[in-house]
């Protein structure tokens, strides 16, 4: 199986002192959902960050699509959908769809059909109109995660995408995520919700900048004989 990522040997300090992640050696599949599970403080989103290039790292540690991280031929490669907005909040959702995929190149008649597949791929139809500061918190996240959707990114790496979303919604959202993958796109996933962990391909358990397990869901109840991802974790911790 391709990799879409490979990591090697990561360690990472944060103002000079906070060790957030520690010697973290890692492969992504391509055209697969990892999940990135552990508790706030974890390390999840030092991670992420190394790997779409926010985050300077070690010459060779972090390589995407064969390229070290942050390189500029990834840039309409890889997507980050953030925690925080990365929305315009006194635009309307349609207008920031348009805005940045006229800001990706796409000319004006492009950018219309876009913002309108993306709408109704994140069920937003409804709101097009509507302007981002009015929205609930759940919703202003479908507009962060439909402006990452434009350009149909290789890499799509999504931090906590489903908090604040009741259960219909975040149902929806993960059929679209596995439809992505079906289509070839690779996704990272980082929550602290052990209950979407069966949702994913594969599974990364980190805590405390280390990572405690690399495996398919299933293989990984059977190896820790528990049966639930929350229980193997504990496990995990226990040893």
């Amino acid at each position: 199986m391709e990799s879409a990522i490979k990591i090697n040997k990561l360690s990472m300090l944060l103002d000079g002192r906070v060790q957030a992640l520690k010697d973290v050696t890692l492969e992504f599949q391509a055209g697969k959902i990892t999940g990135l599970i552990g508790p706030s403080g974890a390390g999840k989103t030092t991670l992420i960050r190394s790997i779409v290039g926010l985050l300077k790292t070690p010459s060779g540690a972090v390589r995407v699509f064969g390229q070290a991280a942050g390189s500029a031929g990834l840039r309409n490669a890889v997507a980050y959908m953030a925690q925080d907005l990365s929305v315009y909040t006194d635009l309307t959702v349609k207008e920031n769809l348009m805005y940045f995929a006229r800001m990706k190149g796409q000319s004006h008649r492009q950018a219309a059909v876009t913002a309108q597949e993306l709408l109704k791929m994140t069920d937003m139809a409804d709101k097009a109109s509507s302007v981002v500061s009015d929205l609930s918190g759940g919703q202003q996240q479908r507009v962060s995660l439909a402006v990452a959707l434009i350009g149909q990114p290789k890499l799509l790496v999504l931090d906590e995408p489903t908090v604040e979303l009741d259960p219909v919604l975040r149902s929806n959202l993960w059929k679209l995520f596995h439809q992505l993958a079906d289509n070839g796109t690779t996704l990272i996933i980082s929550s602290h919700s052990m209950d979407e962990a069966s949702r994913c391909d594969d599974l990364v358990l980190i805590r405390g900048g280390e990572v405690l397990a690399h495996s398919a869901p299933d293989k990984l109840l059977e190896k820790t004989k528990t049966h639930s991802v929350e229980q193997a974790f504990l496990e995990l911790v226990g040893q």
